[in-house]
């Protein structure tokens, strides 16, 4: 007689991979939810942004569409928050906003431009991007954080469309990695493998005044070191 055949389920068992690893935990926390008052402007060094490459003079600014105009007095009249802004080279640039660091992200938007384009109005002087969407009924209640796509504006040109989305592990493991991070720029380590020469993952982060216009308007400025010509960027979130 010849050899004994194993059976099916000892087959089956030597040729199945292991399971995967579970991901990492992530530590960071949920935001509290709180309204906090007014915050304080803080003074910082102006080394904090002396790694950032594209830093130049502040120009001026033409008005928004939708009759828009830049409020320059508006510093600490609203609640602070930390903005990041970051994505690969040649990929769209990413916004994700936090309480703080070290709380996990209440909104990512993807951005209708590329990392390298943002870069390079940067570097020009005063950026405002708006992002627009049409008014919805009186009596639906969503804020307009909460809306899924936008029109994009950036410094008057319409550039495509702004896009709300979960937050990816990738997006999570950025935000890990930067949690100590409270203002800065530069670039981490990205997938070299599959991005080629521009694997780096460019990333700027500052805090920003949220300032509520109204049920239909909210404005992000980032604010910069006192005394600092650094660059200049406010978001504006507005239903017309």
């Amino acid at each position: 007689m010849g050899e004994p055949k194993p059976s099916s389920s000892s087959q089956s068992s030597s040729t199945s991979s292991p399971p995967p690893p579970p991901p990492t935990p992530s530590s960071l926390i949920k935001p509290s939810g709180k309204k906090k008052g007014k915050p304080k402007v803080i003074r910082v060094f102006r080394s904090v942004f002396r790694s950032f490459p594209i830093i130049t003079p502040a120009c001026k600014l033409p008005s928004l569409p939708g009759g828009l105009l830049p409020d320059h007095n508006r510093a600490g009249s609203g609640t602070r928050i930390t903005g990041t802004l970051f994505g690969y080279r040649k990929g769209r640039v990413s916004l994700s906003i936090q309480e703080n660091p070290k709380t996990l992200p209440t909104l990512v938007v993807d951005l209708a431009m590329q990392t390298n384009v943002l870069q390079r109005e940067m570097s020009v002087g005063m950026v405002r991007i708006a992002l627009e969407c049409e008014k919805r009924p009186e009596k639906d209640k969503t804020k307009v954080l909460d809306e899924p796509v936008w029109t994009m504006f950036c410094n008057g040109k319409k550039t495509g469309y702004g896009i709300k989305r979960e937050a990816t592990e990738e997006d999570l493991h950025v935000m890990e990695v930067l949690k100590a991070v409270s203002m800065g720029a530069g670039v981490l380590p990205g997938k070299s493998e599959t991005e080629g020469q521009d694997g780096e993952m460019a990333y700027m982060r500052a805090y920003f005044d949220r300032v509520i216009g109204s049920k239909d308007s909210e404005t992000l400025y980032m604010l910069s070191p006192d005394g600092n010509n650094g660059p200049e960027l406010s978001i504006f979130f507005v239903r017309i």
